[in-house]
């Protein structure tokens, strides 16, 4: 069986523009819906794809932060090159880590950073989120119960620290939340099952921005965007994004 991920995507719309980053072990399919959403309200919106995602799981034990860092700066430039000059950037998860660098690392318009970890309390689930993606990866493929598990054992061979390469880019991100000036809008699953929700509030209490906003989310889990309380979420993003102080309509 051939698996056919989901591409990055550009909704191309009105002047403002909004970058959607995914989660670890995620893909564009993240923010789809948030983006087509947007997208119908004028907003243009791109979402990349970091390496190693979206495709062979063994991928991912080739790539790290440095390299889906990268990736980030990419398309945040490939909407300058488009001609976007204002952009807000919305991150789910690792993708709102990356949201909150982006805030302190380039000018962005505004922030909203959904499920973001602000410690790195959660390796051992983010190690278990690994294998079940990787897990499930091969199922979709059609591979009988031994060939996953033999295919799994590089999964269970390599170090954790291998696998989790993320913590150390949640305490870098952590040490430098009081850069963030830009209004930011954080956004919480109260029934998140992969991060420590509190993260928001230290993400809330922690950033120097004037306009800041914190909203949790009493009946969704961690991948917010595809829950239950999505349509309240794209309703509330959309909100927040028309408040900034565009210099575009």
């Amino acid at each position: 069986m051939k698996i056919v991920p989901p591409k990055p995507f550009t909704f191309k719309a009105g002047k403002r523009a909004v970058l959607l980053l995914h989660g670890f072990t995620g893909n564009s399919s993240d923010v789809r819906m948030l983006g087509r959403f947007l997208e119908k309200k004028g907003y243009t919106c791109h979402a990349p794809h970091y390496k190693g995602h979206g495709v062979p799981p063994e991928e991912l034990l080739n790539t790290g932060p440095d390299d889906w860092w990268q990736d980030v700066l990419d398309a945040y430039h490939f909407l300058k090159d488009l001609g976007y000059d204002e952009i807000a950037v919305c991150g789910l998860s690792l993708g709102g880590v990356f949201s909150l660098k982006l805030g302190y690392t380039l000018p962005v318009k505004g922030i909203v950073p959904m499920c973001a970890p602000a410690t790195a309390k959660t390796r051992e689930k983010i190690y278990a989120g690994v294998l079940k993606y990787a897990r499930e990866w091969k199922q979709l493929e059609g591979k009988n119960p031994e060939q996953v598990e033999k295919e799994m054992q590089v999964f269970y061979d390599a170090p954790m620290d291998s696998i989790v390469k993320v913590s150390p880019l949640i305490e870098d991100v952590r040490r430098h939340l009081d850069l963030i000036y830009a209004p930011i809008f954080v956004v919480q699953a109260r029934h998140d099952e992969m991060i420590d929700p509190n993260s928001a509030n230290i993400i809330y209490n922690e950033v120097q921005s004037v306009d800041k906003r914190l909203k949790f989310y009493e009946n969704s889990t961690h991948v917010i965007t595809l829950g239950a309380e999505k349509e309240t979420l794209h309703q509330d993003i959309y909100e927040f994004l028309e408040s900034l102080d565009w210099s575009v309509s």
